[in-house]
């Protein structure tokens, strides 16, 4: 399994402690943001701040995000040629994309027409920049974009399969009631628990989203066996949104053990 830290989890760290904590970790590399409480790179430049992860050994493994991007306009457009220029300036393999989360545009016909604009949109960017954009399905009820079966074929429809890549999230796969796993298309995994034992899976948020371990509900080390196991073998990103893990004191040695958990069991069930 191939590790790597997403800003989210630890978005109260600086850049660069990010990256001392991901290198650390022994991650393969991070996922930086442009959509937590802090600048992105805390206003390197590009290019140095992918220089300095170059030097702890780290891989920029994704730059979020446009959103909604299935929203295709001028503007969203041009989020997008500006996040492509970020990324190739500071060696970022890939950006993400992030479709609409408001309970608009979910009609059968219209979110698929929706998403076919954007990604014909999309596309040409991605072939003049030679890079690879993440696409995340979002399992939320009020989510236009939920299947995973949909993207890939909208995807195909458009002839993206070089340069799209779906985002398996083990959160929202569990809110979208799962479904078949694309390992050949997934670019990214991340991983999250649910622990509290009283929600329903329709009451689950991102507030919820701690680290993974015994008492996780959403079945991640199970996720992450099957995408190995079918030839997935891209990174294994933690994404904690919950306030209790962003204050953690001591985030390393939570982070490790949860790795070092989840990789046991891997182990234990390969047996």
């Amino acid at each position: 399994m191939q590790t790597a830290l997403n800003h989210m989890t630890v978005p109260n760290l600086g850049y660069i402690p990010f990256l001392e904590l991901a290198a650390k970790l022994g991650c393969v590399g991070v996922e930086v943001r442009n959509d937590i409480s802090r600048p992105l790179f805390d206003n390197l430049d590009p290019a140095e701040a992918g220089q300095i992860a170059s030097d702890k050994g780290l891989r920029l493994v994704g730059l979020s995000q446009v959103y909604p991007f299935n929203d295709w306009n001028p503007e969203r457009e041009d989020a997008v040629k500006s996040l492509i220029a970020t990324a190739k300036a500071s060696g970022a393999e890939t950006i993400s994309l992030i479709p609409r989360n408001d309970g608009t545009a979910l009609g059968n016909g219209e979110r698929q027409a929706n998403l076919r604009v954007a990604l014909k949109g999309v596309l040409p960017l991605l072939q003049d920049a030679e890079l690879t954009a993440l696409v995340e399905p979002l399992g939320f009820q009020r989510s236009s974009l939920r299947s995973k079966i949909e993207l890939v074929e909208m995807i195909a429809s458009v002839g993206g399969e070089d340069h799209f890549k779906i985002v398996h999230d083990t959160f929202h796969h569990t809110l979208a009631d799962g479904g078949p796993i694309f390992p050949e298309m997934t670019g990214i995994v991340h991983i999250s628990a649910v622990v509290d034992p009283k929600l329903g899976v329709s009451q689950l948020e991102d507030e919820h989203r701690v680290l993974v371990d015994e008492h996780d509900r959403l079945g991640n080390v199970e996720q992450i066996a099957s995408l190995l196991a079918a030839g997935y073998d891209g990174p294994v990103s933690y994404e904690c949104f919950s306030p209790e893990t962003h204050a953690l004191d001591d985030p390393y040695s939570k982070i490790k053990r949860s790795f070092d958990f989840i990789s046991s069991r891997l182990q234990a069930l390969a047996a």
